[in-house]
């Protein structure tokens, strides 16, 4: 009983991060399982889409309350990273952790200077509408679903930058569609490792409850913080992921 107390607590924390950043909090539970509990990287991912799953869900429908969310555009986003997903997480499942655990640091590293360049670059004016015809969401769907689907984080923090720098959305805009990306791919990639013996139901579930208690919160606080503190702060929290990650290779 006390153990799934502290799940539930580490649960709300991830699924307040999550809300936040428009994520899900599997960036966060993935790093955080393999050092507190010592799983492996398929383990480590498979568990904390236990809780990712109906955390993006509702963070999706809360950023669609407060920004509706476009049919069109989160269609070609979330077909294409279904099946992307699917692709990815075939092959994620049969790799060596280890190597695994690396590419993911090396990812997370990349992704974080990629946006702290962008922050400093000269940038047209965002805005809820695209830079680019939506039938280009399909592309950023497959990269982000195949990406997502390897490392199980839904492809949500590959899509939300590119959606802002590319595609010229703002940050709470371009959190939205992420979450729309990567609810069905999280799902599948879910289904894949849970076929493949790489989830731990038993932790996984009191932190998928955590998370839906909190994630409502996240998704407010994400709201109330500027633009660029909201967009730094993102690029501080892959940087930690990426340390804690380091630490357990």
């Amino acid at each position: 009983m006390v153990e799934w107390v502290l799940y539930l607590l580490l649960g709300a924390a991830m699924g307040t991060l999550g809300g936040v950043f428009g994520i899900g909090g599997g960036l966060i539970a993935i790093p955080a399982l393999g050092i507190l509990f010592g799983l492996d990287q398929q383990l480590a991912q498979g568990t904390a889409l236990v809780m990712v799953v109906p955390n993006v869900v509702l963070a999706m429908w809360r950023y669609h309350q407060r920004n509706r969310i476009e049919l069109r555009h989160a269609l070609p986003l979330a077909g294409a990273g279904l099946i992307f997903a699917f692709i990815g997480s075939l092959v994620a499942v049969e790799l060596d952790p280890k190597a695994m655990r690396l590419g993911f640091v090396v990812f997370l590293i990349a992704l974080a200077l990629y946006n702290v360049l962008q922050m400093f670059r000269a940038k047209t004016p965002a805005s809820a509408q695209l830079r680019y015809p939506w039938p280009w969401l399909g592309v950023l769907g497959a990269g982000a679903g195949l990406l997502g689907g390897f490392f199980g984080v839904g492809g949500a923090v590959l899509a939300t930058p590119v959606l802002t720098v590319v595609f010229g959305t703002t940050q709470v805009v371009a959190q939205g569609l992420s979450l729309a990306l990567a609810a069905p791919s999280t799902a599948i990639t879910l289904a894949t490792y849970a076929l493949h013996h790489h989830v731990d139901w038993y932790l996984g579930l009191p932190l998928a409850l955590g998370g839906l208690l909190s994630i409502s919160w996240g998704v407010k606080v994400a709201h109330a913080l500027p633009e660029k503190l909201l967009r730094g702060a993102f690029c501080g929290f892959l940087v930690v992921c990426a340390a804690l990650l380091m630490v357990k290779a």
